[in-house]
């Protein structure tokens, strides 16, 4: 069973292999409630159209990077995630964002010099293979209506993702989005924690847009998005009290 192409393996992934008829015509999916892909994961990649659900649970940001992503932050600093434990268990209600909910499944190209894109799983989850329970991924040679659900919810992920690019193109061509620079003082120590290395949208730059520009936006439901990123920065603190109350917190600087 030849592995799809990875020069570089998206977050989560160890590995990719395409499914297929032949080689996995017995394997099963199951579900679990360790998400073990999660653990120790602060910053997930969001698509557009779930910044209003994800919101109310956690900061927006978008990556420091040429072409930014925006990132759902579960927690500030590296390696911590204030809403999964260490057994990958969701700890708080709360919004699971898309690409989280696709592992181990993905679309990938096969071949550098195509187009398409197939069905690909990683080889190392233990949510896929002969299991006993579970839902059958294919119904002889052909794929199972449990199989074709994942496959919409992947092709649905991918569509949600170039919506997604374009509406960061957008913020990028008009100059909005900024280096981030967020400063939280904790109650006892005399420095506060700074957090940089993210991007976020212009307040002062998007108040200046022209009036044409703005009422496309309000349109085309840009605004909604821009708001829905903006309100979530408060959240910030919260995220950090997260941190602080589970003993994972930052440790001061002392000051010299």
């Amino acid at each position: 069973m030849a592995s799809a192409p990875q020069a570089a393996l998206p977050l989560f992934y160890k590995d990719l292999m395409p499914l297929n008829s032949r080689d996995h015509a017995n394997w099963r999916s199951r579900s679990t409630e360790n998400a073990t892909w999660m653990v120790g994961q602060h910053a997930i990649p969001l698509t557009a159209e779930e910044f209003v659900h994800a919101s109310r649970n956690y900061p927006i940001v978008f990556s420091n990077a040429e072409s930014p992503v925006p990132l759902a932050l579960m927690g500030l600093n590296e390696g911590v995630n204030t809403f999964f434990d260490e057994e990958g268990k969701l700890t708080t209600p709360a919004y699971l964002p898309a690409y989280a909910r696709r592992y181990p499944f993905m679309l990938a190209k096969l071949t550098p010099d195509t187009e398409e894109l197939s069905l690909c799983f990683d080889p190392t989850t233990d949510l896929i293979g002969e299991f006993a329970d579970g839902n059958a991924l294919f119904d002889g040679d052909q794929p199972s209506e449990a199989c074709k659900a994942t496959l919409d919810f992947c092709r649905n992920f991918e569509e949600a993702g170039f919506r997604t690019q374009a509406f960061v193109e957008e913020l990028t061509k008009h100059g909005l989005l900024m280096d981030g620079e967020v400063s939280i003082q904790q109650q006892g120590n005399e420095q506060p924690f700074i957090y940089r290395g993210f991007k976020m949208v212009d307040q002062e730059k998007l108040r200046d847009l022209r009036g044409d520009v703005l009422r496309t936006m309000n349109q085309n439901g840009m605004l909604g998005l821009i708001f829905a990123h903006l309100f979530s920065l408060e959240l910030m603190s919260e995220v950090f009290g997260r941190q602080v109350q589970q003993g994972k917190g930052p440790v001061p600087v002392p000051a010299t």
